[in-house]
């Protein structure tokens, strides 16, 4: 194999060459479109499969749910080719996060997009001692160790059952994901895995709703 030695001068051009092959490579939004926002507040539940709908802190929200799935199909999309998701998801009550005891935990959620997932991940909403800390994956995927609550836009919302007359056992996040897509129309499904195997009432030991689901369709050269 031969190889050349280059002068400084000589590697600094191919560095700037390089740069400028990477910036004229770059993806350009072309146009965008809300195509779907929904916060509950109109009741409006069509095209859901599973989808109920309760008052927490005077908001309307779908939900809530443990072990559970919703979805929603959203059609006549226009032009795209790429899509994002925006999801309000409320955290209640004592989710452990991380823990793979068979007991406690994961504590898993996840998102679909026609049926493919791109997105799971733990929630914890427990409290983070020095001598003890159920950590979360999110705002990774799992298997990441992140302290309770990271990536949360609000954190000192009561429980909705087990913790309902104590603060900050409602967490609030907001999920962004932006996915490849063609498609007339499109399927976002949300869901768990929770574990809570010493819990009489796991429903009211862990849950999730959803404060408000975004669709934006975008064209992408």
């Amino acid at each position: 194999m031969l190889f050349k030695r280059f002068d400084s001068l000589t590697l600094f051009l191919i560095c700037l060459c390089l740069v400028f092959l990477h910036s004229s490579c770059q993806d350009r939004l072309e146009s965008q479109q809300i195509v779907y926002s929904n916060n509950f507040g109109q009741l409006d539940l069509r095209n859901f499969e599973n989808g109920r709908l309760f008052i927490f802190q005077g908001d309307t929200l779908l939900g809530f749910y443990n072990n559970e799935e919703v979805s929603v199909t959203i059609p006549d999309l226009p032009g795209h080719n790429v899509l994002k998701i925006e999801v309000d998801l409320w955290i209640h009550d004592s989710w452990d996060g991380n823990p793979d005891d068979g007991v406690n935990g994961p504590d898993f959620w996840f998102m679909k997009i026609d049926e493919e997932e791109v997105l799971r991940t733990t929630f914890s909403n427990t409290p983070c001692m020095p001598t003890f800390c159920l950590r979360q994956s999110y705002p990774q995927d799992y298997f990441r160790q992140n302290d309770p609550k990271s990536g949360a836009v609000q954190t000192n919302l009561p429980g909705l059952c087990l913790f309902g007359a104590f603060q900050n056992y409602t967490t609030r996040y907001r999920i962004s994901r932006m996915v490849s897509h063609n498609t007339g129309s499109v399927k976002i499904t949300l869901g768990d895995e929770l574990l809570q195997t010493n819990s009489p009432d796991p429903i009211c030991d862990e849950s999730w709703s959803v404060g408000k689901i975004e669709v934006t369709t975008m064209v992408v050269i």
